[in-house]
């Protein structure tokens, strides 16, 4: 396998400093075990934060960064202004509420976006350091969204991948993000980017169709002329290694103690995080409503719940941590008594194996987050039963349940649903307790850990890696051939091109600064211009028609060579069969609010500009469908555009423009086209060898050179005057 460069923002490492030294520790976290053995067999690094060490010796540090080198861990060391800003700011008062559904929860201003960004570029720049030709580089998570795109721009032919470990939303919560653009266009930076579920990957569709007008066709995504991998990779846990645990002498033990402790009662568990997210509230609010109805639980229902501290630097969490007390407070007062409370609340972590220990005593598993990534406490209950007993009660909205079907679901907002749930696993009979369980746990163990890494790589290793350019830089390597040429002709589109996308065609018209440079283009020596674009006739010749260029209109059917020849226009172009296909495109407008026609000479264009994106696009691929399906053997082309889908006559394209202006041109004249869609890819095509074709944008093109778009076009049109 190829070396693999892992970069995320902790390292799989604790550095634990005491009065005898300090050590550097592996962690026991499902991604620190499952990406282990390709970190290791790959010979690779792995790139992250180590945690705060600024209060080590410099000898004490100096032995971390040995041990870290030995584990070819690379730390990136932050401030503690970056850790506050990045960290626990932008990434956890910002992205993680967000992603979760609490917009409530957002900071009326994300002040720490400089911060956030200017770390996702220290980022990129220390695995730029350490990489080789041929490596692997896979980011995970929220915190390092920016830095897949970071690093194309540094390391175009690199493979690349990103895995996003928390849900991602509904275009309609993450298009409330003020950065939202460029954290999309961060994430695109890789060739494949990850999910928990197929429900995050169609959010992630949706959202780059409304941001950026960018189709997903199955499970990729054409950008910037590469095409970017979407997938759903359920994340598992080493399956085995829990299994082991729960059949460890030591946890038996331990199991045997707190059925003892819960002798006479059933024992219900709860293990997360003190997030916001995992539903602690409402949970205890569901116990406490089965304890209300139904009083011969009262002394019978043992809850165990044990919340591990979380971000308590964060004053959100310090306020969460407040309610949770107060309820479980309000709970033992009124169903406790004496010698028995029916909430244990352990506010504190714990290892493996006293995880094992409750998940193999308990009765019935509570798994409630009112949204969840995916949630790897439901698999480890799964694998820490070999004994096929326990049930588990699980939440609809955390990315598990798309896999353990055979849990009982519920809706963490429904309290009293909860509270029936919950009486339905304490009461369930043990023959489907244990069918329940077997199918889980094969579930869990085969689809584990290391089944999800193999899953994510292979198919990481299956992208083709986009070839070397072979122009270094598009613009500058344009400018210097069209420079060194004694005579150039130049052959540029119009929309898209020399002026940005209007939302309706009459608002484009061109700017005084862009007649100029036409103008002073047209009157350098050994230089003509021509215009070649979808427009009509009438447009161009009001708006450009007092300028010494060529134009030529509707793709190529009318041309006028010259500021003093008349128009002409193709022969034979058939024009009878509008009158079919019009009615179809009427029917088209008047059911998507927004849309219009526009008539041409010999076309007939479709324009969805100012629709909403994902209802035009579904409409236009439904229109182009259904006119391919009439008209496939008419001599009429269906040509999808820029928010336009537009038929003409068969034969009708800007290559035909290419014969018309090259004949008699000066021996050794350079010709330039200059386009952003797929109409000027029929004009690249038609070009003479040795010609110089630039595709304006981000799109799959034929072109050797690109822009970024029409500020860049006239920039490089501008420069080749003071040349």
């Amino acid at each position: 396998m190829s070396r693999l460069l892992l970069v995320s923002n902790r390292l799989p490492v604790t550095v634990k400093a005491d009065k005898d030294g300090v050590s550097v520790v592996r962690s026991a976290g499902g991604l620190a075990t499952g990406l282990r053995g390709p970190h290791e067999r790959s010979g690779g690094v792995w790139i992250g934060w180590p945690g705060d060490v600024s209060r080590l010796t410099p000898e004490q540090r100096a032995a971390v960064e040995a041990r870290l080198a030995e584990l070819r861990c690379v730390p990136l060391h932050l401030s503690a202004s970056e850790v506050s800003r990045f960290y626990e700011g932008y990434s956890n008062r910002v992205l993680w509420p967000l992603c979760h559904y609490l917009i409530d929860r957002v900071p009326n201003q994300d002040r720490d976006w400089d911060v956030y960004r200017r770390v996702n570029e220290r980022f990129a720049d220390l695995v730029v350091r350490h990489y080789q030709p041929g490596d692997t580089i896979w980011v995970h998570d929220y915190q390092l969204m920016l830095v897949p795109a970071f690093l194309r721009a540094r390391l175009p032919q690199a493979r690349i991948g990103f895995f996003h470990h928390i849900p991602f939303p509904s275009s309609e919560i993450f298009r409330t993000l003020p950065h939202r653009t460029e954290l999309v266009r961060g994430l695109l930076g890789a060739d494949l980017i990850g999910f928990h579920t197929l429900t995050y990957v169609r959010h992630f569709a949706s959202t780059l169709m409304r941001l950026l007008g960018l189709e997903t066709v199955v499970d990729r995504v054409s950008y910037e002329g590469r095409e970017v991998r979407l997938g759903g990779f359920p994340m598992g846990i080493d399956a085995q290694s829990f299994e082991n645990l729960a059949n460890d002498p030591g946890v038996l033990e331990d199991v045997r103690q707190h059925r003892e402790k819960s002798a006479g009662q059933q024992l219900v568990l709860g293990v997360d995080r003190l997030d916001y997210t995992k539903g602690i509230p409402r949970r205890l609010l569901a116990v406490q409503r089965l304890l209300e109805r139904e009083p011969a639980w009262r002394n019978r229902l043992r809850f165990v719940q044990v919340a591990v501290p979380s971000r308590t630097a964060v004053a959100d969490y310090a306020t969460y941590r407040e309610k949770v007390d107060e309820l479980v407070g309000r709970i033992n007062g009124l169903y406790g008594s004496v010698h028995n409370v029916p909430v244990h609340y352990l506010y504190r972590s714990f290892n493996e194996k006293q995880l094992a220990a409750l998940y193999r005593a308990a009765d019935v598993m509570l798994v409630t987050p009112i949204r969840d990534g995916m949630n790897l406490v439901a698999k480890e209950f799964c694998a820490a039963r070999p004994d096929e007993d326990g049930v588990l009660v699980l939440s609809e909205f955390a990315g598990a349940a798309d896999e353990l079907a055979d849990a009982l679901m519920v809706n963490p907002y429904d309290v009293d649903g909860m509270a029936d749930m919950l009486e339905a696993a304490l009461e369930m009979p043990e023959e489907e307790r244990r069918s329940r369980m077997r199918t889980l746990r094969a579930r869990v163990k085969e689809y584990d850990v290391h089944w999800w890494v193999r899953s994510f790589l292979d198919v990481l290793e299956s992208v083709p890696t986009p070839p070397p350019r072979t122009q270094p830089a598009g613009a500058e390597a344009a400018l210097t051939r069209m420079r060194e040429a004694r005579n150039l002709l130049l052959l540029i589109d119009y929309d898209g091109t020399l002026v940005p996308f209007a939302p309706k065609p009459e608002l484009a018209t061109p700017d005084a600064e862009l007649l100029d440079l036409l103008r002073r283009l047209a009157i350098r020596s050994g230089t003509r211009v021509h215009i070649v674009s979808g427009r009509t006739r009438e447009t161009l010749e009001a708006w450009l028609g007092g300028l010494p260029v060529g134009l030529h209109a509707e793709h190529g059917l009318w041309s006028r060579p010259a500021a003093e020849q008349p128009w002409t226009v193709l022969e034979g172009v058939p024009t009878d069969w509008k009158s079919l296909v019009r009615p179809v495109l009427e029917s088209f407008v008047a059911r998507v609010p927004g849309a219009f026609l526009e008539e041409k000479s010999a076309s007939l264009a479709w324009h969805y500009r100012q629709v909403d994106r994902v209802f035009g696009a579904r409409q236009a691929r439904e229109l182009r469908l259904h006119l391919g399906e009439v008209f496939a053997h008419g001599p009429l082309e269906v040509l999808p555009g820029d928010m336009v889908v537009e038929v003409r006559a068969r034969g009708v394209n800007k290559g035909r423009v290419v014969e018309r202006v090259i004949d008699g041109m000066a021996p050794g004249t350079l010709v330039v086209a200059i386009g952003d869609d797929r109409t000027d890819e029929d004009l690249f095509a038609a070009l003479p060898v040795g010609s110089l074709a630039i595709h304006a944008g981000g799109k799959d093109t034929r072109a050797s050179y690109r822009v970024g778009g029409p500020s860049e076009v006239r920039t490089l049109l501008s420069a080749l005057l003071v040349g």
